[in-house]
């Protein structure tokens, strides 16, 4: 039997390459954004970090989207003081590289972690931070420009003593369901799809766009533990956790033919 469609919730950019990936593996697959991805809506604080770029012994960004807003910033051989660049997972680091930053100044996970996020980082940063060394962590932030996300890292920052600066690089914003993406969403309450979920806020949007929908027929593929928790706690009647490795991925949305 031939695998269900998967719908990708990343957002749109990130959504549009795996999709591409899923396809060229023989998957039907079809993005659904449910993370809305726009610019700061104050960009002088992004200014502001790049005349201080000298100050961090290192810089944190929390997604490729941090990556591309933070930069869109840069001037000219601003990176040249040569600072530690880190990265929660494989997709962050190619946006460094692509950002003009070599290689041997990368940290991320190895390409083969069982997970991409903060703690897997942490092991591999955390020789770095002692009393006094200064850290930016590049995030997002909601709709008014407040820092939106996890605390976990910055505490463990905090915990060995260092310094840590935050910059909201971009906003991560609600989608707007018109009637294809409602129709593709119900798709998947109703079992005929799979839905893919990289993110906990993802599946909180999707309850609030959809508010009257019941989830109990939906199946899901979870790329962290915590996100399954999330998706199983909105009423999703079959969650999968897996590695976000393309190849466990495909062998886990192939499982709910």
């Amino acid at each position: 039997m031939a695998a269900k469609p998967v719908i990708v919730t990343r957002p749109a950019r990130e959504a549009a390459q795996w999709v591409d990936d899923f396809r060229a593996a023989g998957l039907v697959a079809a993005a659904l954004p449910l993370i809305v991805i726009e610019p700061a809506a104050d960009a002088e604080p992004l200014r502001a970090a790049w005349r201080r770029i000298s100050d961090y012994a290192a810089l944190m960004f929390v997604s490729a989207a941090a990556v591309e807003h933070f930069f869109s910033y840069a001037e000219k051989n601003a990176i040249a003081a040569g600072p530690r660049f880190w990265a929660t997972g494989p997709g962050t680091a190619r946006a460094l590289r692509r950002a003009g930053v070599p290689d041997e100044a990368i940290d991320a996970p190895p390409p083969d972690a069982s997970s991409f996020d903060s703690e897997a980082l942490w092991e591999r940063v955390k020789g770095q931070v002692s009393a006094g060394v200064r850290v930016l962590i590049v995030r997002g932030g909601d709709a008014a420009g407040s820092p939106k996300g996890r605390d976990w890292l910055a505490n463990e920052i905090d915990a060995a003593r260092g310094l840590r600066d935050t910059v909201v690089a971009y906003r991560r914003l609600s989608p707007s369901f018109g009637d294809e993406e409602r129709a593709l969403a119900l798709d998947g309450a109703e079992g005929r799809a799979v839905w893919l979920f990289s993110s906990s806020e993802a599946i909180a949007n999707l309850q609030v766009a959809m508010p009257t929908i019941g989830w109990q027929a939906a199946s899901a593929v979870a790329t962290h533990a915590r996100i399954g928790e999330a998706a199983r706690a909105a009423g999703f009647g079959s969650v999968r956790v897996c590695s976000p490795q393309r190849e466990a991925l495909i062998a886990s949305i192939e499982s709910f033919s």
